[in-house]
């Protein structure tokens, strides 16, 4: 073990015995009266879906239609912020009912001020956390992990998202919460003189539950009463969880559910015009594919795609890299999200054991052709997982790339109280003309997660990899090739603690996967509080905390990076924040690198402090501004950061937001500025109809960009996609992959089985 390990010892006992102070307080659940009287024996609401034999008309009108009459009322919301455990301010109710194919809610948002009411956008799964807005989180199996997520808000957006593991993991991208999913339902939604109301309706065929008849499922609502910023649930929250801690949902009950039949067709056509700016060459393309979704249990999906092309999908936010290390790209392409969260194993962004993105995408974010490929996926039986997914890359005979082929297997049981145990297996092996036999690389991984009471929870993953000699570009045979972490978390209503250490072997190498950084052994610690005090100064809560986090050479033991945060979060019931912290830092360079063209950064060990203050307004109102700025030294120089961004919205129909990235190093060896500007506007026309534009500056990449899309949608995500993307270089050097690009795709959705 490294010297320096035990200079960090006193920081480690300090976070050790805070901890052990932190969890003996337990976790305060809120309590209140039961929906309508109602309570399980567990003291949890629970509410009877009703049977119909008429289905609701889905006009947004609750209140008179006689389908509702006899649905029981859900209503009895509590508060989890402004004021933990008081009744909400505002009354909300549902109705629960069903047919033979569909399930419905009818949601009554009552308001005193109906002109209070804030809507931010109105496009597909835009975010519902600075608007008015409805969720509702279904667990169809009962297991307090997984489930289904469906929302909107007063101008009737479409938001949904698949849930695993309580959404521990990164949200959006394949982790814990995975917003990408988009499922087959419908919403409509009035804005009236008593508030606003939405009606939802959710087919059977696109949820996943167990094959008895007669279910009980977890449930539990949310809205959000933006003017107040106020949040409130139908089950109580503490306030340190959201509405994803679904093993304390309430219960829905007296639900006959149909046998799943479900059979999907998306075939897509496409057309592409090209112009290369090396060369001055222009092409004219055309292509098809097909998508296709079976229900082979109603547990259970067999996925598969043909010629897939995803020339839909809105391309990387720009980033600027300041460091050696890889820089992390989120997967957006929809047909690798769904079910991703089961195929998650490691720690999002820093090891991967997979990750999607390595099929079909270049290391700069180009298009490599994908052939063809299916994924199994979902429950056998009640508590176990399987998913196994396999993928032909196509060959790039200009790049003297072979074909590919990506094999993942995947199994997790879970168990009692948040709790799971699993293993993961993926392949990559060339193929074709242009490749070898030992040109592969095989990762195995077993993980697991124990619940400890509501509060706690220790995971970890142990992993190795086989990389043939065809595919090694470093270290050799017999290498050290394994990584392994373990964590502990624990979360109380005023306060969160953490504990990580990981290790990874110079010669692991997850090619099916992502790797931040090799050979490395890393602690991490955090505590973090909250405190909310009654009357002062408009204060809503008060954050103090602190987090290390260090890494240490495997082979060397140098101390390569450390990062030493001290902060305080202040937050006023207006929505305005204000941060202010301290970073005392430590890079150890023990190879030279070239930081910025000319700029090279020698080896040593560089000790710097810095200050930040990151600030917002309130970001539910129509102009909105949020800042970041940083002041300190990096590798034996200074360097100023400066993060402007200025958000503005009209209603549900315009957005737009302008950010500013400003770095201005002096170091030994140069001195340099980068700038990275992005611009994203959205003009929505109606739910289903938009336009949106992004257009970047990245003068650390040498490059402009502009992506523009038009969308007229319909089913899961389907529709009219019209898009043009613009890449340039700056000045007279051309960037990669300069030119310019109109596409016009067309998918649509066949239910065969409707």
């Amino acid at each position: 073990m490294p010297t320096r390990f035990f200079a960090t010892l006193p920081f480690v006992a300090f976070c050790l015995a805070l901890a052990a102070t932190v969890w003996a307080q337990g976790v305060n659940v809120p309590t209140s009266s039961a929906t309508e009287g109602q309570l399980t024996s567990g003291g949890v609401p629970l509410v009877r879906a009703t049977p119909v034999d008429t289905a609701p008309i889905i006009d947004g009108q609750i209140l008179g239609d006689p389908a509702y009459d006899a649905a029981v009322l859900a209503t009895g919301f509590v508060q989890s912020r402004p004021f933990e455990g008081l009744p909400a301010s505002e009354r909300t109710e549902v109705r629960i009912v069903y047919t033979a194919d569909t399930l419905y809610f009818g949601v009554v948002c009552y308001t005193d001020d109906p002109a209070s009411i804030i809507v931010a956008d109105s496009r597909r799964d835009s975010d519902l956390t600075e608007t008015d807005s409805f969720r509702i989180i279904l667990d169809t199996y009962h297991d307090g992990l997984n489930g289904f997520v469906f929302g909107t808000n007063p101008a009737g957006v479409e938001y949904d998202g698949q849930l695993t593991n309580e959404g521990q993991g990164s949200r959006g991208s394949g982790g814990g919460f995975n917003l990408n999913w988009d499922g087959v339902w419908q919403v409509s939604t009035q804005v009236n003189d008593q508030g606003w109301t939405a009606e939802i309706a959710i087919p059977f065929r696109t949820l996943r539950y167990p094959s008895s008849d007669d279910q009980t499922w977890g449930m539990n609502f949310q809205r959000n009463i933006r003017a107040q910023n106020e949040q409130v649930f139908w089950a109580p929250l503490p306030r340190q969880f959201n509405l994803n801690r679904i093993s304390l949902a309430g219960e829905l009950q007296g639900l006959t559910v149909p046998a799943q039949r479900n059979l999907q067709l998306m075939p897509y056509a496409l057309g592409k015009a090209v112009h290369r700016s090396a060369g001055g060459s222009d092409t004219t393309t055309g292509d098809v594919g097909v998508d296709l979704k079976y229900s082979v249990t109603p547990s259970l999906t067999l996925d598969g795609t043909y010629n897939t092309d995803f020339a839909q999908v809105e391309v990387d936010d720009q980033q600027v890299n300041l460091d050696r290390f890889n820089l992390f790209f989120p997967e957006k392409r929809p047909f690798f999200l769904e079910n991703a969260g089961l195929f998650s194993v490691g720690q999002q962004g820093a090891v991967d054991i997979f990750f999607s993105r390595r099929i079909g995408l270049g290391a700069g974010g180009s298009q490599i052709p994908i052939l063809g490929g299916g994924r199994l996926s979902g429950k056998v039986g009640r508590n176990t997982n399987i998913g196994f997914l396999n993928m032909q890359q196509d060959s790039v005979t200009s790049a003297g790339s072979p074909q590919q082929n990506f094999t993942v297997a995947r199994v997790r049981q879970d168990l009692a109280n948040r709790s799971n145990v699993g293993a993961i297996a993926g392949n990559r092996q060339a193929a074709g003309d242009l490749s070898t036999d030992a040109d592969y690389t095989r990762t195995f991984a077993v993980d697991g997660r124990w619940g400890i009471g509501q509060g706690g929870t220790i995971s970890g993953f142990v992993a190795q990899t086989d990389t043939g000699a065809g595919a090694r570009t470093g270290g050799s045979e017999g290498g050290d090739t394994h990584a392994y972490s373990v964590s502990g978390q624990h979360e109380s209503s005023w306060s969160r603690v953490s504990l990580i250490y990981t290790e990874v072997a110079p010669d692991f190498n997850p090619e099916v996967g992502f790797l931040a950084r090799e050979g490395y052994r890393r602690a991490y610690a955090t505590v973090f509080t909250t405190f909310r005090p009654d009357a002062f100064l408009g204060l809503h809560e008060i954050r103090p905390h602190t987090y290390h986090n260090t890494y240490w050479n495997y082979d060397t033991g140098l101390h390569e990076t450390q990062f030493t945060h001290i902060d305080n979060h202040l937050e006023w019931r207006n929505g305005y924040e204000i941060h202010t912290g301290m970073n005392i830092t430590r890079e150890g360079i023990f190879e030279a690198f070239e930081i910025f063209p000319g700029v090279i950064v020698p080896p040593g060990v560089y000790d710097h402090q810095e200050a930040q203050i990151v600030g917002n307004t309130n970001l539910g109102a129509p102009v909105s501004g949020e800042l970041r700025w940083i002041e300190g030294g990096l590798f034996g120089g200074e360097r100023t950061t400066i993060q402007p961004e200025v958000t503005v919205r009209a209603g549900e129909t315009f957005n737009a937001s302008f950010a500013w990235s400003y770095n201005d190093l002096r170091l030994p060896g140069g001195e340099f500025v980068t700038n990275l500007l992005r611009l994203r506007t959205s003009y929505s026309f109606t739910t289903r109809m938009f336009f949106q534009a992004l257009v970047q500056y990245n003068d650390r990449a040498n490059l402009w960009s502009s992506n523009l899309r038009f969308g007229l949608l319909s089913d899961a995500n389907t529709g009219l996609f019209v898009v043009y993307n613009d890449i340039q270089g700056i000045g007279p050097t051309l960037s990669p992959g300069a030119g310019r690009t109109l596409t016009l795709k067309y998918s649509y959705l066949f239910d065969l089985l409707r």
